[in-house]
């Protein structure tokens, strides 16, 4: 079969890198094999997929991706010859609109999600609700019905998703030798949290907390307040779906708190014009003695901390309760990727395709998809798995083009890798005892709601930004150029730029059922 790659193929899940935080309930080790292994040898099945990326940089500008190693052993693996193909995003309109569409079509979205160009509601693809129920008893057995509801429309099942059992991610890091000096225990409430950063602040530390431009990835104290004022942050207030900023009692609390880190130099005083770089930078140097950010950076931080300041000792703790007990920070949504298989396809050929997602829930998916080839990127001695780290960043693309291959599974944290991560451990029980206690749930919609597009300026711009009319007076107001207390005022501003229209088809959405996204516990 002709093989022919598109451009840009890069990952979306590095295999070794976590895409959040685990429950337990998936043992990755030790899944079934699925009947692609199992069945009599036949022909291999033929078909086109395509898998989605966002930049057009990495392994596949360099290496003819359908004639790789990687994918023959694939091949190899679930009896399949496969033609790759691959789609920048924000290109996904223009391949619905093509003669020349995939047999299966990857997205980084539900099956209603903007990249997917109305091509679901339109009947392009197939529901698989039976071809599921026929030929993919580990996916039927595993994935929770979150994940099936994100990829279904109209009550059936048209996407088979990479999926995530437990939407926390983000984490609370600190700098637990500076913490043993100050002769404090983890702070587990706001105060305490404030007092720790102030005695961090007397020890001569620069930036007690590490704050940033829009609060991103600066937003502890946002969550502990449950006030995160994001894009699927909503909630149901007297029958309307609100964003949770409109909680004023709450909100106001929050910026007072922010404002005292600011007054009083527990932040960044330059801290809106903090860059991502910098902020990064500022932490690996050991300026910083709390921050947040995803679990997946503890070893970047564990390497590059200590090379900084010796001794440096860097830790996940419980993040600060606010008042009502709660704490942490927003919910992913329950698919971090799916893929949709093409009406036009075979039913015969349908069903084995199934089978070959099946198959990447077994032991041996898992294994291929982690480790590579024995003999050429792992061996095995004395029973235990010794990997070849990346070394260099084409190696590290290497290895993120393989992952991206692990088209469905269950994506949190990949356990198998933790056996030979010298943090493993650790990082398995941050995830399993901290970060799947913690975090705050909410509504969202996918397709994203109209009124977002007539109204950006109130509407949010991402998963973990907040609208530029909220933000702006939020900054204004920890800088001291406008009072906290006129908060009910920034709410009836947003309502007349925008607000009333987006509140009013969100609450028409949640009532009709139409694309609602439920981030974390249902509400």
């Amino acid at each position: 079969m002709k093989k022919v790659a598109s451009v840009a193929l890069v990952a979306v899940l590095s295999v070794g890198t976590l895409a959040g935080c685990s429950t337990g309930k998936t043992d990755q080790s030790q899944a079934t094999p699925s009947s692609v292994t199992t069945a009599a040898k036949k022909a291999p099945t033929q078909f086109s997929i395509s898998y989605p990326t966002t930049t057009n940089t990495g392994y596949h500008t360099r290496v003819d991706i359908n004639n790789d190693k990687w994918v023959k052993k694939l091949e190899e693996l679930t009896n399949t010859d496969l033609t790759l193909r691959v789609t920048e995003v924000s290109k996904m309109g223009v391949l619905f609109a093509s003669n020349d569409i995939p047999d299966v079509v990857g997205s980084l979205g539900t099956a209603t999600d903007k990249a997917m160009s109305g091509s679901v509601e339109a009947g392009m693809f197939l529901p698989l609700d039976d071809l599921l129920k026929q030929n993919a008893p580990n996916l039927m057995k595993t994935v929770p019905k979150e994940a099936w509801d994100a990829v279904s429309y109209n009550g059936k099942i048209y996407g088979i998703p990479n999926w995530l059992e437990n939407p926390s991610r983000r984490a609370t890091f600190i700098r637990t030798d500076l913490l043993e000096k100050a002769g404090l225990q983890p702070p587990k409430t706001i105060d305490e949290f404030l007092n720790v950063l102030r005695k961090f602040k007397a020890m001569g530390v620069k930036y007690p907390y590490g704050a940033r431009e829009n609060l991103k990835y600066a937003d502890t104290v946002l969550g502990a307040f449950d006030v995160l004022p994001y894009k699927e942050q909503f909630e149901v207030v007297n029958g309307q779906v609100v964003p949770k900023f409109f909680d004023v009692d709450n909100m106001t609390k929050a910026l007072n708190v922010i404002k005292t880190m600011f007054d009083e130099g527990l932040m960044a005083k330059e801290f809106a014009t903090t860059t991502s770089t910098d902020w990064l930078k500022n932490i690996r140097s050991g300026d910083v003695g709390i921050w947040s950010s995803n679990l997946v950076s503890l070893n970047d931080f564990r390497t590059n901390v200590p090379n900084a300041v010796k001794d440096a000792k860097i830790d996940v703790i419980t993040s600060p309760k606010g008042p009502d007990g709660k704490g942490g920070y927003l919910m992913y949504q329950p698919v971090i990727g799916a893929h949709y298989i093409n009406r036009n396809v075979k039913p015969e050929t349908a069903a084995e395709i199934v089978k070959y997602f099946d198959w990447m829930t077994s032991e041996e998916a898992f294994k291929f998809f982690t480790f590579g080839i024995e003999g050429d990127t792992y061996t095995v001695v004395d029973g235990k798995v010794k990997y070849k780290e990346p070394t260099n960043k084409e190696e590290q693309e290497e290895q993120d083009h393989r992952g991206t291959l692990h088209s469905s599974h269950e994506s949190t944290v990949n356990r198998l890798k933790m056996q030979t991560d010298p943090n493993g451990p650790y990082i398995l029980n941050a995830f399993d005892n901290i970060l799947a206690k913690e975090g705050l749930s909410g509504i969202g919609f996918s397709p994203n709601l109209e009124a977002d597009a007539k109204y950006p300026d109130a509407a949010s711009p991402a998963s973990d930004a907040a609208p530029k009319i909220i933000m702006d007076h939020m900054i204004k107001m920890i800088y001291g150029k406008e009072p906290i207390s006129d908060w009910p005022k920034v709410i009836e501003e947003y309502k007349t730029k925008g607000g009333n229209e987006i509140i009013k088809e969100a609450t028409d959405r949640y009532n009709n059922k139409k694309g609602v996204l439920f981030l974390g516990k249902k509400q």
